[in-house]
């Protein structure tokens, strides 16, 4: 077991995203995870130094440590820790200094910041939009939507319509496909027009049983039957109107998202 530190002067999400997709290439590593944000002073990385030193003596094994820090007072502090620290940024903005032939601004917050007013603004009127399509409350609007997701109850549609909305932007409604649909064997009534903006989401029936047991335990709705006709009737729906899926059973939320932005060719549009 180890302990891993992920450590920025901002949010610490980017040291947390380029850190786990390293460590995700060591599968039997056990590890516990520690995030560090805010650290843009020395004084905070001298605190934290003493934190994962502690972590040191209690572990038996270096802590290991992903950071984003930018202020060269809070790295030298940081590079005092018995740790593995590994410097995210070094390892890029060194390179192309060189390669440029300019200068790092050196600058605190800069991934960040509330420059970008056009991509901030059109992030959260995604967020309200995901949020007013959810699970088919309103058709009002899908003729703005860049993509509308379509699936059983509990497939993953609504993390995935935000995950869209707060990383890229992205306008995406969702809609449950449920019984009544299948007995009429028809999509909703207001998706048909939209066609070139749907995309599928399904499910092993193993794990929506799983997932429906968690909402609502011994129910007709989550048992195991049930699922496996909701999702067979489901992805049969799908392949006779040409709406494109895939099965979110094994996919993380970052892979189903990249899968669509790359489907319906959203990258073109986005910063």
């Amino acid at each position: 077991m180890r302990t891993v530190y992920f450590v920025s002067d901002g949010t610490g999400i980017t040291a947390e995203t380029l850190g786990h997709s390293v460590l995700t290439q060591f599968e039997s590593l056990r590890y516990k995870r520690v995030r560090a944000p805010f650290i843009d002073s020395a004084d905070k990385a001298r605190d934290l130094v003493n934190r994962i030193n502690e972590a040191a003596v209690l572990d038996g094994h270096r802590p290991i440590v992903f950071s984003t820090l930018v202020s060269p007072e809070a790295n030298a502090e940081l590079r005092r820790a018995r740790a593995k620290v590994l410097d995210l940024l070094d390892s890029f903005v060194v390179p192309l200094e060189q390669e440029l032939g300019l200068h790092s601004t050196h600058t605190i917050g800069r991934s960040h910041t509330m420059s970008d007013t056009g991509g901030y603004h059109r992030r959260i009127e995604a967020i309200n939009f995901a949020l007013a399509h959810d699970d088919g409350q309103s058709a009002k609007g899908l003729a703005t939507a860049d993509v509308i997701l379509v699936g059983v109850s509990r497939s993953g549609k609504t993390p995935t319509s935000l995950y869209l909305a707060m990383q890229f932007g992205v306008k995406a409604a969702n809609y449950p496909l449920i019984p009544e649909d299948f007995e009429r064997d028809e999509l909703p009534s207001a998706l048909p027009q939209h066609r070139r903006k749907l995309f599928g989401l399904s499910i092993s029936p193993e794990r929506l049983s799983e997932v429906r047991n968690e909402r609502r335990p011994n129910s007709r709705y989550a048992s195991l039957e049930n699922c496996r006709q909701e999702v067979a009737a489901a992805e049969r729906m799908m392949r006779r109107e040409g709406v494109r899926w895939l099965s979110s059973t094994t996919k993380s939320i970052e892979e189903i998202a990249a899968t669509i932005m790359n489907e319906h060719g959203l990258h073109q549009s986005r910063d």
